[in-house]
């Protein structure tokens, strides 16, 4: 156990599904050679197959406290990066054929089944679910690395990996049951979401969370009682990790999506909602029944005119007070490119 947890919840009822986080941790984490076809943040469409793809049957995590065996993604599963002949498309005419990815028609990508939910209309649905490293309490990857390449921080309990004890032996993603480890083809390493470490040492939020434009993600420590973490998770309840049954832990923490209702045969609404509660409960528990109602009642209250401490956290109004202490702007930080340096050197 780690003496202090930070931790996020994302509110899928806010997610828009813009990809605006994947792209701020690409732009920043994932520019390397070999890191092509990492996401550490993805956001995907569910139901779906996700990325990658059918990671829910893959396995690995805990069971009654004992690990349980797992696959390991393969390059494809996880979604090539595809290359494309942009002289092709500026200056040879071919707009169509530069519209496709070169080598042949693919198969899979990373959002490959984006959009298309479940059901049939008028019933279909569809919801997003951004996902990143949870950086569990009880790493999967951790206990399955031989190397003891992996650690979990006693200060903040970010887990991460030292590279250069790394040997790309790859246990890690068979074991982690997210599958949010990567393999660097190039350097045959293994490498994840590393909480954008060398910003939150210094007060910054993730770049996920501060380049998000639908406030869908909080920031803080499980301990903070004032912080909007300790009081979206512990305090009031309503917000859960997924797939809890994986025994890992994990300290990344959803609002429940709630849902507009169905229809019948006539068209006309019902009380049931879109979503089946069914579907809700195989990725955050049965917990997820009492969450959802909550979230109705505190809304009836706020209609009513009156308060809800609730629905002010998850409105968010002010943006910096979803990122607990982590309120520092960015471009007030000096020495950035040292202080990688200085934490790289810490990991070894």
């Amino acid at each position: 156990m780690s003496k202090r947890q930070i931790a996020m919840v994302m509110d899928l009822n806010k997610c828009l599904g813009c990809h605006t986080c994947s792209i701020a941790c690409k732009t920043l984490w994932t520019r390397q050679e070999g890191m092509e076809a990492m996401w550490w943040n993805s956001v995907n469409t569910a139901p779906g197959k996700g990325t990658p793809k059918n990671w829910e049957e893959m396995g690995g995590g805990f069971k009654n406290g004992k690990a349980q065996p797992g696959q390991r993604p393969t390059y494809e599963e996880y979604g090539k990066a595809w290359d494309f002949d942009f002289d092709k498309m500026f200056y040879g005419g071919d707009r169509d054929a530069a519209l496709l990815p070169e080598g042949g028609d693919p198969d899979w990508g990373a959002n490959w089944d984006e959009d298309v939910g479940a059901g049939e209309h008028p019933h279909n649905y569809f919801f997003y679910i951004p996902r990143i490293c949870n950086h569990c309490t009880d790493p999967a990857c951790m206990n399955a690395c031989p190397r003891g390449a992996i650690f979990k921080r006693d200060e903040d309990g970010i887990v991460l990996i030292n590279e250069d004890r790394c040997r790309g032996h790859r246990f890690c993603q068979e074991a982690c049951p997210y599958k949010k480890i990567y393999y660097n083809v190039e350097r045959d390493i293994g490498q994840k979401c590393i909480f954008c470490l060398p910003r939150v040492e210094q007060g910054v939020a993730t770049a996920c969370a501060r380049q998000c434009p639908g406030r869908v993600r909080f920031l803080g420590y499980r301990d903070d009682a004032e912080g909007p973490i300790h009081k979206l998770v512990d305090k009031h309840k309503i917000a859960l990790p997924l797939h809890p049954e994986y025994g890992t832990q994990p300290n990344v923490f959803y609002v429940p999506p709630m849902a507009p209702p169905d229809f019948d045969e006539a068209g006309d609404p019902t009380q049931t909602p879109r979503i089946p509660l069914a579907y809700l409960k195989s990725l955050f528990g049965d917990e997820v029944e009492r969450v959802l109602d909550v979230l109705d009642k505190e809304r009836e209250k706020t209609a009513r005119g009156e308060k809800s401490e609730i629905m002010d956290l998850l409105i968010s109004r002010k943006w910096l007070d979803m990122f607990g202490p982590f309120t520092r702007q960015p471009k007030t930080l000096a020495g950035t490119a040292e202080h990688r340096i200085h934490w790289k050197e810490r990991m070894k």
